[in-house]
Formats: structure tokens, C-alpha cells, sequence
């Protein structure tokens, strides 16, 4: 009787299985049907895309701009860099690790950020982004802008995030691998992930821009918040190390304005999502504890403050796409 009932009660799941996926599918697409910034919408349960679609915008094969999001993918290749020995740890300065940035008329201290600092968005350094974001990238050397402004706070202390911190970051890696940050990306995560990885923009010396203006379609986001989500693995190869991904999502500091932790290039939500974040509602997520992967597009040109849309995408990953799970 016990076996019977068991077999009922598997036979009944499996046959609810599809109708209870249709409907969690309906309901997802009524909630991003209510989003009109949104552009494109990706769930990913296991192996399986439960969700695709993109109501708007370019579509899912078409290159979007990933904006900040950069800034976690910057991320990951500092720590191939660490893991391969081309920079000795997070712990390694600018000046140990790239002198040659450094401008003659650099704040001092600005040699001894490490490259946990800028990482964690914790330079000191006072901040590129929000209103200061135009004057610095009009500037003539936006490292040597960057590395010049006073010290604001303490470096490792307080979260400043700014483009900035990320772009020296880059330009870090591109001289202790002296490879460029496009080839970098292209070679560290381009090519495990068979992802294409466009040329995007560069500072007045040639230095891609390390945390903004890259682009990536919405299926190569998916496969990056894949790697996330099972620990730098992907399609059976360790492609960054388990260690530095545990290192990325453990809280070093917050954001004072969503309130969210912040580890290596990662927001860390309270429901246990791993989030990459840019500007529009560009979203990389991985909610390892549901075995969710989740990629988000949006209009690049139209904020998503975390009062606005972007507390809608949370409330969307929160609630309709973590009851996918």
C-alpha cells in the first residue's frame, strides 16, 4: 500500500509539474508585462531556462549595455589574476602591482589602496559616479583624474561607489597581465563560457573603462549569473576559483542607499541573492540556495533608483521568480 501510495503521489506531481510551470510562466510574464522600462527577462532553475522572454527592446542575442554590472565582472577577473599568481592577493597595492598608473601629482596615500579597496568600492577616494561622473570622464586622464582626488575617507572604511575605484581597478589588471581588459574578458570568460565579448569604451590612454559601458547579451548575462550561482563552475570546468566567488558574496561593507551588503563587485540581498547591478535595471543574479539563475535587461537611459525601479525588479526576484523555484 505504502509503495502504491508513493508511486500515486509521484505520478500526480509529475503530471502537475507542467500546469503548475505554466502558471508560475504566466504569472512572471503578467508581472514583467506591468514593467515597461523592462527590456528582457531569463530564469534559469538548474539546467533548465524556465522563463525566457523580452517583450521589448533588442532581444535576447542582440549585445545590451550591462552598465555597472561591469563592475562584477571586473570582479571575477581580479581574482583569476590573484589565482594564477599575476597579482599576489587582494592585500597587493596599486603601487605594488601598477606603479606606472599612478600620476605625479597622485593624493598621497593613493599608492597603498589595495586592491580589496577598490574592489569593494572602498578606495577613499572621493567618488566619480553620480554628480561627478561627467566631469571625470571628460577629463583628459581619467586614471590620473581618479588617483588626484582627495582622500574622503578612510581607505577600507566606508562604501564610495564610484566608476572610478573600478576603472583603476582595470587598469591594475591590464598591466600585471599585460593583456588588455577587453582581452582579458575575452580570454578568462569569453571563451570558457562561449560568450562574445564586444570591444566597448576607452579612456583617453587606451584603458577600456573598468565599471561601466560594456556589452553583453542578455544569454551571456545568464551564463555569467550561472557561474555565480554554482561557485565559478560552469559546464563541468572550474572557471574562477570556489574560493575567490566565497570570498566575492561574504559582506565587506553596504550601500547607504539600497541598503544592500556589498562584497567583491556583488550586491548580497537578505533572501540570499548574489546580484550584479547597473544603471537602467541591468541585472546579474544567482540565488544558489534556490538553484536560480536570473538575468535582467532594461532601458539603459532611464534610472532605476532603489526606490523606484529597481525596488520593482527586487520585488520581482523576490516574489515571482524565487516562487519559480
Amino acid at each position: 500500500m505504502t509503495n502504491r501510495r508513493a508511486f500515486l503521489l509521484s505520478a500526480s506531481a509529475a503530471f502537475a509539474a507542467p500546469a503548475l510551470l505554466s502558471a508560475q510562466s504566466s504569472d512572471l510574464a503578467t508581472t514583467i508585462g506591468g514593467l515597461p522600462q523592462l527590456h528582457s527577462l531569463q530564469v534559469q532553475r538548474g539546467d533548465t531556462v524556465v522563463f525566457a522572454s523580452a517583450p521589448r527592446g533588442p532581444g535576447l542575442d542582440r549585445p545590451a549595455n550591462i552598465k555597472s554590472c561591469s563592475k562584477s565582472v571586473v570582479a571575477l577577473l581580479l581574482g583569476s589574476a590573484i589565482d594564477r599568481g599575476e597579482i599576489p592577493s587582494v592585500s597587493a597595492t596599486i603601487g605594488e602591482v601598477a606603479p606606472s598608473i599612478l600620476p605625479r601629482n597622485a593624493t598621497p596615500g593613493a599608492d597603498a589602496i589595495t586592491m580589496e579597496n577598490l574592489v569593494s568600492l572602498r578606495a577613499g577616494l572621493e567618488r566619480t559616479s553620480g554628480p561627478n561622473y561627467g566631469q571625470w570622464v571628460s577629463s583628459s586622464n581619467w586614471l590620473a583624474d581618479a588617483l588626484s582626488r582627495p582622500m574622503v575617507a578612510t581607505p577600507g572604511g566606508q562604501m564610495l561607489y564610484s566608476t572610478g575605484s573600478t576603472h583603476i581597478l582595470g587598469a591594475a589588471l591590464a598591466e600585471a597581465t599585460d593583456q588588455s581588459l577587453l582581452d582579458l574578458a575575452r580570454n578568462r570568460l569569453g571563451r570558457p563560457l562561449d560568450i562574445d565579448i564586444p570591444p566597448w569604451t576607452r579612456d583617453p590612454q587606451g584603458y577600456y573603462m573598468g565599471g561601466n559601458e560594456m556589452a553583453l547579451t542578455p544569454r551571456a548575462m545568464l551564463k555569467i549569473a550561472v557561474l555565480m550561482r554554482d561557485s565559478g563552475r560552469y559546464d563541468g570546468q572550474q572557471i574562477i576559483p570556489q574560493s575567490w566567488i566565497e570570498a566575492s558574496t561574504r559582506p565587506h561593507t553596504r550601500s547607504p542607499w539600497s541598503g544592500l551588503s556589498y562584497g567583491y563587485g556583488w550586491f548580497l540581498s537578505r533572501s540570499g541573492y548574489i546580484l550584479g547591478r547597473g544603471y537602467g535595471g541591468q541585472i546579474i543574479a544567482a540565488h544558489p540556495g534556490r538553484d536560480l539563475a536570473v538575468a535582467i535587461t532594461s532601458d539603459p537611459t532611464q534610472p532605476a533608483r532603489s526606490g523606484g525601479f529597481f525596488g520593482e525588479l527586487m520585488r520581482l526576484l523576490e516574489g515571482p521568480v524565487l516562487a519559480s523555484a
